[in-house]
């Protein structure tokens, strides 16, 4: 564990929560005939967020910072950077390929990534996810998501 680098990703967590938690408030605070406006999410994961990096930062001034970097944390690194590579790569492609198709890349790269469980497990996880979540907000809440690209002939976008 290398604790400088806990620290300072609490600490980017944390501004990042406070930065959910200000946008937050420039989100119309009622729906139409709603006593829970569409800011309560956003509020609410920013604060999550806030608590959570403190504790790991708390948590992290407790423990002794021993400076040895075994071979375990730079592969740690390259997971995080793969992961936050794959992210960005996630964002760009979104409207490409449609969030089912692009979702399932993500989450079944991220996946092997953190080395959990095998690779058809992964992929089973990632394809029920991104279709499941697909089908209950565009069908049954009547939301909109990124659809299937039309050259894959499903009539998406």
């Amino acid at each position: 564990m290398n604790l400088t680098f806990d620290r300072f990703g609490s600490i980017l967590f944390a501004l990042i929560g406070a930065m959910f938690v200000v946008e937050s408030r420039s989100i119309s605070a009622s729906a139409y005939g709603s006593q829970v406006g569409p800011n309560i999410f956003p509020l609410g994961l920013g604060i999550i967020l806030i608590l959570l990096s403190l504790r790991s930062f708390w948590e992290t001034l407790k423990k002794k910072n021993p400076q040895a970097t075994n071979a375990s944390e730079k592969g740690n690194y390259r997971r995080f950077l793969s992961i936050l590579a794959a992210t960005l790569l996630y964002v760009f492609l979104l409207e490409v390929l449609g969030y089912v198709i692009s979702t399932f890349l993500f989450l079944a790269f991220a996946f092997r990534m953190m080395g959990n469980g095998s690779l058809v497990k992964s992929i089973v996880v990632s394809l029920a996810f991104s279709a499941g979540v697909y089908y209950l907000y565009v069908y049954l809440l009547q939301g909109t998501l990124p659809p299937f690209p039309a050259w894959l002939g499903f009539g998406g976008g």
